[in-house]
């Protein structure tokens, strides 16, 4: 089966990303980049501030593109291997369908702006948020959220990332609710999130639609290696509009992607991207999985030499 290549979401941004990458390509990240942007993303990434790096319309571009200039100077160290799977959390989806050849880089830029946009959009429009819950399993989670749910309120699961890692979201009273009750309904502690708003849920109906307009005019390619959806936890068939659209409203399945990985022989799994968060997702999903972390060029050719990559 070989080794999955995974791309991390928002969250993963970080002042001073993609630091030693802006000068080696100028093509993917220069002024090509800023005219679709309508902003700098060079002075975006390395100067900030924070506060505006982390805006959600802001924030999905940047990682997009610093992951996937880094894994086009990975693939590169590859020899023409290739990765047997490769999978994206939430946003990072779109750099797998990029990777993979399915999406142009500069097309799909500007369809993570559109998302970033109409997500944020969307999350001023109504107070919600998002909170962890610790010690809680799929059952314990979507519990909390059905009761919530039969008392009027309005919450749901959103991310089923890794084996003890469930994000629920849900309207700024909700929240609290689960923070107030999550102990009482078999979960350790709730924990409030820093997030824009109610992502994966309901409450972004408005920005689902919006980018179902952008996705109207987007042609996808084939896949030079199968990209996992994070809606279904399987392979993408031919219904990758529909998917991209339907993710925003509905939970993402990372936990299950990686854990379907490894059942079809996936043993080794390279977090391509800002941070190292799915490495982790992978050790804490797959038994026995090798994790390998390309989050700068330096990284690249160390992690190409360690990677096995057996087809």
């Amino acid at each position: 089966m070989g080794f999955a290549v995974l791309f991390p979401g928002q969250g993963s941004q970080a002042v001073g990303m993609g630091a030693d990458v802006f000068d080696a390509r100028p093509d993917l990240l220069g002024p090509a980049a800023d005219e679709v942007l309508g902003w700098s993303l060079r002075s975006m990434c390395l100067n900030g501030p924070e506060e505006s790096l982390t805006l959600t319309e802001h924030a999905q571009p940047a990682l997009f593109a610093i992951s996937y200039v880094l894994w086009d100077e990975f693939s590169g160290m590859l020899a023409g291997r290739s990765p047997g799977a490769a999978a994206g959390h939430s946003l990072g989806e779109y750099t797998a369908l990029a990777a993979s050849g399915s999406l142009g880089y500069f097309e799909g830029l500007a369809l993570v702006a559109a998302r970033g946009k109409a997500m944020s959009d969307a999350a001023t429009a109504e107070a919600s948020g998002m909170a962890a819950l610790i010690g809680a399993d799929e059952t314990a989670a979507e519990g909390l959220a059905a009761q919530r749910r039969s008392d009027g309120g309005r919450l749901w699961v959103a991310n089923l990332n890794a084996p003890g890692q469930v994000v629920v979201a849900g309207g700024h009273e909700d929240i609290q609710w689960a923070v107030a009750n999550g102990r009482d309904l078999g979960v350790r502690r709730v924990i409030p999130l820093k997030v824009a708003g109610a992502f994966h849920s309901p409450f972004m109906a408005s920005a689902a639609t919006a980018l179902s307009d952008a996705l109207a005019g987007i042609d996808f390619g084939p896949q030079r290696f199968p990209v996992w959806a994070n809606t279904t936890a399987r392979p993408y068939g031919d219904d990758t509009a529909m998917m991209l659209a339907d993710q925003l409203t509905n939970p993402v399945r990372f936990g299950a992607t990686l854990e379907g990985m490894g059942a079809s022989g996936v043993t080794e799994f390279v977090h391509v991207g800002p941070g190292d968060v799915t490495a982790g997702l992978a050790r804490r999903s797959v038994d026995g999985a090798t994790t390998f972390v390309v989050s700068s060029l330096d990284d690249v050719e160390t992690a190409a030499e360690l990677l096995d990559g057996g087809e």
